[in-house]
C-alpha cells in the first residue's frame, strides 16, 4: 500500500530526491506537507490544481473520513462552479456528517444559484438528521427560499428558528424572504421584533418596499434609518433614490444625493448610476445630464437612462446627438437604447426626424427584435402614418403579442375601427393574448362603427378573461353602451365597478350627451360626497349641462364649487374658464360672462370664439367686432369658427358692409376656406337687406367643393319673399325644391309666389305636384 502511495505521489509531484532509507520518513512528510498545502489553498483554485490535491488526498484515506479535508473541497469546487464535485464529495464522506459539513454542501449550491438543490439537501438534513440548523444554515436556507418564492417553506424556517433560538442572527434574512414572496407588511413585523437591526436589515426592508410598489414606505423607511444613526451602504442608497424617483420627489432625491456625497459612498459606481435614473425619473433634466457626466465609466445603461430621458421631455436634438456620442465611444446599441430613441421621437412628433433615424437604422443594419419593430409601430400610429407602421408591422417574421397590441391600439387611435376589430379578431385566433389596452380600443371601435353584437361579444370576452377587472375595461364598456343609448346597461356596470375619476366622468357625459341632465347632477354631488376630485372633464361636461338646460342657477353652483374647491383651476385651465364664459353667454348673463373672461391671463382661439359668440348671440355685434380686433391684437390666430360666429353676429345685426369686410378678410388675409356656413350667413346678411342679385352672385361663385343646400336656397328664398322679388323667388324655389324634395316649406312658398302674380294655374301645379310626391303640410301647433 506504501509503494502504491509513493507511485502516486510520484505522479502527481514528480520524483522526489531521497535515500532508500528514509522512504518512508519522507513519504509521511511529503503527505503533510501536501495536505497543509491543500488546506492553506485560496478561491480561485485552478481546477487542474484542485483535482490533483484531490486525487491524493483520495489516495491518503482522508476524504471519506477527515470532515475539515472534504468541507473543504466542497467549497473549492463550489467556488469554480463545479457544485456537482462538491455533491460528489459529500456522498463519499463515510464519516459523521455535522452541521459544519451539511452548510458546506447547501452553502455550495446556494453560491452557484441552485436554490432547488440547496433546499433539497437542507430537507435532507432535516429528515434523515436530528441535526437542526444553525446560525449559519438559516440565512442561506431563507434566502433559496427567496429565490425560488417559496413561502410556505420560509414560513417553516421561521417557526423553526424560534425554537432554536437563532432569530437574533438571521432576522434580516427573513425580512428579506417576506418582501421578496410579496408580503411586505409580514417583513415589517419581523423587522420590528429584531432587538438589534444592522444595515442588512434596514436595507432589506426599504429594497423590500420598493420593489413591492410601496416605495413611499420605502422612503420613509429611509428617513427612520438615518434617525436611527445607522449609516447605509450603496444598496441602501440604491433603494432609497429608486423609492424618489418612482414618487418623482425631486426635493427627497436631492437630500439623499447631499447624505451620500457626505458619506463617501456618493463615489461608487452603483450610486452615481442611482443617482442618475432617479433624476431622470424625477424629469430633472439638467441634473440628470450632470449626473451623467460625473459617471466614470458610462456603460449601455448609463446611456440608455440619458438618451431615455432626453427622449421624454422632448430634446429630439440632445436625444440624437446623445446617441451619435455614445457610437463615436464605441458602445454597441442594444434594442433598448435604439427603443428610447424611437419614443424619444415619436413624443416629439417629429416625422422627417422618425424616418430619418429608422433608415439609418436599416443602413446600420442594427438588430432589430420584437422591441423595436413594437417603437416603430407606436411612433408610426403617433404620426398618423398607418402605412408606415402597417409595412413594420408586417415585416416581423414571429407574431409578438406586443407589436399586435401596438397595432391595434394604433388603429383604435386613429379611429380606424374596422382594421381595429380585425385585427383583434386575427389576434385571438393566432392564441396571442391582448392586453387590455387592446381590448379597451376594440370596445371604443366598436362604438363608433356601431358594431354592437361585436361589442357584446367583446363584453363576454372580458367578463371571462377577468379583463373587465381593469377600471379602463370597465370604463369603455360604461362608454360603449351609453353610446347606443343602453343607460340601463350602463349604470349597472357603472355601480359593480371599482370606481376612478374616469369612471365618474364617462357616467355623468353619456347622461349629459342623451338629456339626463338631473342624473347627471345627482352623480356630480354623489361623486364628491364619496371623496372623489373632479377633473376638468367632470366639469366641463357639468356647466355644458347647465348651458343646455340654460339653468343660470345650477352653472353658479358649479362656478361656486371650483372658487371654493379648486381655484388655481379658473387661473390654470383655459377649457374651464372658457366654459364659464360660455355658459354665462348663453345663460343670459352676459356681464357675468365678460367678468370671467377679462380675468383670464391665458385665453387660447376657442375663448375668444366663445366671447364673440356670446356678443352675437345678445345682438351686440359692434362688442363682438371689437373683441375680434382685440383678438387680432394679441397674436392669436382667428379660424374659420371666429369668422363663423363674426358673420352671424353681424347678420343678426344687419351690418352688411362690415359683414362683407369680414368675409372678405376672412379669404384674402387669412387665407381660410369658407363653408357651407359661411356662405350661408352671407347670404342671408345680403339677401336681408335687399342685394339679391349679389347674394345670388355669390352662390353662384361659390368653389366646386361647396355645394349649395336647402338651407342656403332656403335663406335666399325668404328673402326674395320678403322683397317681392317674384321672378327670383320662382327661380330660387325651384332650386330650393331640388336639394330638399321633402321640405313642404319651399313647395308652399313657390306656390304663393305664383299666386301673388296671378299665375294660378302654375300655383295649383305646384300643389298638385306636393301631393302626388306625398309631401305633406306640417300641421301648426301652438305651445299656449
Amino acid at each position: 500500500m506504501n509503494t502504491y502511495k509513493k507511485v502516486i505521489s510520484v505522479c502527481i509531484l514528480g520524483r522526489p530526491h531521497y535515500h532508500h532509507h528514509h522512504f518512508f520518513h519522507s513519504s509521511a512528510t511529503t503527505t503533510n506537507l501536501i495536505i497543509n498545502n491543500f488546506l492553506s489553498l485560496r478561491p480561485p483554485t485552478p481546477l487542474q490544481t484542485l483535482t490533483k490535491h484531490h486525487a491524493f488526498i483520495i489516495t491518503t484515506g482522508n476524504h471519506s473520513n477527515n470532515i475539515f479535508i472534504s468541507s473543504k473541497l466542497i467549497s473549492l469546487y463550489a467556488n469554480i462552479h463545479h457544485p456537482t464535485s462538491s455533491t460528489q464529495v459529500f456522498h463519499s464522506f463515510h464519516g459523521y456528517k455535522d452541521i459544519f459539513l451539511w452548510n458546506s454542501i447547501i452553502q455550495a449550491h446556494f453560491s452557484n444559484a441552485m436554490y432547488s438543490q440547496c433546499l433539497h439537501f437542507y430537507n435532507s438534513m432535516r429528515v434523515f438528521t436530528p441535526l437542526l440548523p444553525n446560525q449559519f444554515t438559516v440565512p442561506i436556507v431563507v434566502s433559496a427560499c427567496s429565490e425560488v418564492r417559496d413561502l410556505v417553506a420560509g414560513m417553516i424556517v421561521h417557526g423553526l428558528v424560534f425554537k432554536v433560538g437563532v432569530f437574533d442572527d438571521s432576522g434580516a434574512s427573513f425580512v428579506y424572504m417576506y418582501s421578496k414572496c410579496g408580503c411586505v407588511e409580514s417583513a415589517r413585523q419581523v423587522f420590528d421584533e429584531m432587538s438589534v437591526r444592522d444595515v442588512v436589515a434596514w436595507t432589506a426592508l426599504i429594497i423590500g418596499y420598493v420593489s413591492n410598489g410601496e416605495s413611499d414606505n420605502g422612503l420613509r423607511c429611509v428617513f427612520e434609518m438615518y434617525r436611527a444613526d445607522e449609516r447605509p451602504n450603496f444598496r441602501t442608497l440604491e433603494g432609497g433614490f429608486q423609492a424618489c424617483g418612482d414618487l418623482e420627489v425631486v426635493y427627497a432625491g436631492r437630500c439623499l444625493h447631499g447624505a451620500a456625497v457626505k458619506s463617501g459612498l456618493g463615489c461608487s459606481v452603483p450610486v452615481k448610476s442611482s443617482i442618475l435614473s432617479m433624476y431622470s425619473k424625477c424629469g430633472s433634466l439638467e441634473e440628470a445630464c450632470l449626473s451623467f457626466c460625473e459617471v466614470d465609466v458610462k456603460d449601455i445603461k448609463s446611456w440608455t437612462t440619458i438618451i431615455g430621458v432626453y427622449g421624454k421631455w422632448g430634446c429630439v436634438r440632445r436625444c440624437l446627438s446623445g446617441f451619435m456620442e455614445m457610437l463615436a465611444y464605441g458602445i454597441i446599441p442594444d434594442p433598448m437604447v435604439v427603443s428610447c430613441v424611437i419614443s424619444g421621437l415619436a413624443n416629439s412628433t417629429c416625422i422627417s426626424a422618425g424616418k430619418t433615424f429608422h433608415g439609418f437604422m436599416v443602413r446600420r443594419n442594427y438588430h432589430q427584435d420584437q422591441m423595436v419593430h413594437y417603437a416603430l409601430v407606436s411612433m408610426y400610429c403617433k404620426f398618423g402614418l398607418i402605412s408606415y407602421g402597417e409595412n413594420v408591422f408586417n415585416s416581423a417574421r414571429i407574431p409578438d403579442k406586443d407589436v399586435w397590441n401596438a397595432m391595434v391600439h394604433g388603429y383604435g387611435k386613429l379611429r380606424n375601427g374596422a382594421k381595429c376589430i380585425d385585427l383583434f379578431a386575427k389576434m385571438l385566433d393566432l392564441g396571442l393574448d391582448p392586453d387590455h389596452y387592446s381590448l379597451v380600443s376594440a370596445l371604443s371601435s366598436c362604438s363608433e362603427v356601431r358594431e354592437m353584437n361585436i361589442g357584446r361579444c367583446l363584453h363576454g370576452y372580458a367578463v371571462k378573461r377577468l379583463m373587465n377587472e381593469h377600471v379602463s375595461v370597465s370604463n369603455s364598456l360604461i362608454d360603449m353602451y351609453g353610446n347606443i343609448g343602453e343607460l340601463e346597461t350602463s349604470k349597472r356596470l357603472f355601480c359593480r365597478t371599482d370606481k376612478d375619476v374616469i369612471t365618474w366622468n364617462t357616467m355623468i357625459s353619456t347622461y349629459t350627451r342623451h338629456g339626463r341632465y338631473a342624473e347627471a347632477f345627482s352623480l356630480f354631488n354623489k361623486m364628491i360626497l364619496e371623496g372623489t376630485k373632479p377633473t376638468a372633464a367632470t366639469l366641463i361636461s357639468m356647466l355644458s349641462a347647465c348651458t343646455h338646460m340654460a339653468s343660470v342657477e345650477k352653472g353658479i353652483q358649479i362656478h361656486k364649487y371650483i372658487e371654493e374647491n379648486q381655484q388655481e383651476m379658473l387661473l390654470s385651465n383655459v377649457t374651464v374658464a372658457t366654459a364659464l364664459v360660455d355658459m354665462y353667454a348663453k345663460c343670459g348673463q352676459l356681464e357675468q360672462s365678460k367678468n370671467i373672461f377679462k380675468k383670464m391671463t391665458e385665453r387660447d382661439v376657442i375663448s375668444w370664439n366663445v366671447m364673440i359668440s356670446g356678443y352675437g348671440l345678445h345682438g351686440d355685434a359692434t362688442s363682438a367686432i371689437d373683441t375680434f380686433r382685440e383678438m387680432e391684437l394679441s397674436n392669436v390666430k382667428p379660424n374659420e369658427l371666429t369668422f363663423l360666429a363674426l358673420l352671424s353676429a353681424c347678420n343678426h345685426a344687419g351690418l352688411v358692409d362690415e359683414g362683407k369686410s369680414l368675409f372678405g378678410r376672412m379669404v384674402d388675409y387669412y387665407s381660410l376656406k369658407p363653408s357651407l356656413k359661411h356662405y350661408t350667413c352671407m347670404v342671408d346678411l345680403l339677401g336681408r337687406s335687399g342685394d339679391l342679385g349679389e347674394a345670388e352672385n355669390l352662390v353662384l361663385s361659390m368653389p366646386v367643393g361647396v355645394v349649395p343646400d336647402g338651407g342656403l336656397w332656403g335663406a335666399l328664398l325668404s328673402a326674395c319673399k320678403i322683397h317681392n322679388n317674384h321672378e327670383m323667388g320662382i327661380r330660387i324655389a325651384k332650386r330650393a325644391i331640388e336639394c330638399e324634395p321633402k321640405n313642404d316649406g319651399y313647395y308652399l312658398i313657390l306656390a304663393n309666389l305664383y299666386d301673388s302674380i296671378g299665375m294660378w294655374e302654375d300655383a295649383e301645379r305646384v300643389r298638385k305636384y306636393m301631393k302626388e310626391k306625398g309631401v305633406e303640410k306640417a300641421v301648426g301647433w301652438s305651445a299656449v
